[in-house]
């Protein structure tokens, strides 16, 4: 993986909510007190604020506003300080969730592609500037992501494979196809956040962790 200098991880950040805004159609957070303030109104998350910086005053200030607000806000931290981050993000008033996810990136040269066995089928459609990938298995949908491209990254988003098609390597075939339709509209970066499960799958694609991301609620 060579070719672009790594990205510091306040930078990672930006690019990766920016790219995660476009999957999910939200609008453009306001930026104040080192992080992203998001309304994306849904049942179990009203708000999320995504913190740009890890420090204890940034993360406490902005647990604190979390803490005190009266409907479901989250408080999500890139960090490679998770149990400093934790320990703050409780002081404040927050309940930090037990699992952390993982923000991950690499460049998208020779990145594993895979082609999936009979009877599945991929196919691809582009919105804007989200690509979405699925498997089928006749009519129905055994896997599916999406990804959105800003300014040469990729960001995928939403890497699913139903309960009665995993254990074949059909994430395996949505990440790839995905990764090549970004890069043959311009991406050379690719950023995510993942599950542990995620995490797993993507490392042994290649993508490196930069950071774990805490995450904690007001609820």
């Amino acid at each position: 993986m060579t070719g672009f200098a790594p990205l510091a991880l306040t930078d990672l950040v930006r690019r990766w909510e920016r790219g995660w805004r476009e999957c999910r159609g939200w609008a453009t957070p306001e930026q104040a007190r080192g992080g992203l303030h998001s309304i994306q109104d849904q049942a179990t998350r009203y708000r999320e604020i995504i913190a740009l910086h890890d420090d204890e005053t940034t993360v406490r200030t902005l647990g604190e506003e979390a803490a005190a607000a009266t409907r479901t806000t989250w408080v999500t931290v890139a960090t490679t300080s998770p149990d400093e981050v934790a320990h703050t993000l409780r002081a404040a008033g927050l309940k930090p969730r037990d699992t952390p996810e993982y923000l991950m990136t690499r460049t998208l040269a020779a990145h594993p592609t895979r082609t999936p066995a009979v009877p599945y089928r991929v196919t691809t459609t582009t919105t804007g500037a989200v690509l979405k990938a699925e498997v089928h298995d006749g009519e129905a949908v055994a896997a599916s992501g999406q990804a959105s491209v800003v300014d040469g990254h990729a960001v995928p988003d939403k890497i699913e494979t139903h309960p009665d098609h995993r254990r074949r390597g059909l994430g395996t075939v949505v990440m790839g196809t995905l990764v090549t339709e970004a890069a043959a509209v311009g991406a050379h970066t690719g950023i995510l956040v993942a599950s542990p499960d995620g995490q797993a799958l993507y490392t042994s694609l290649g993508w490196i962790t930069a950071a774990t991301v805490v995450i904690a609620t007001n609820v």
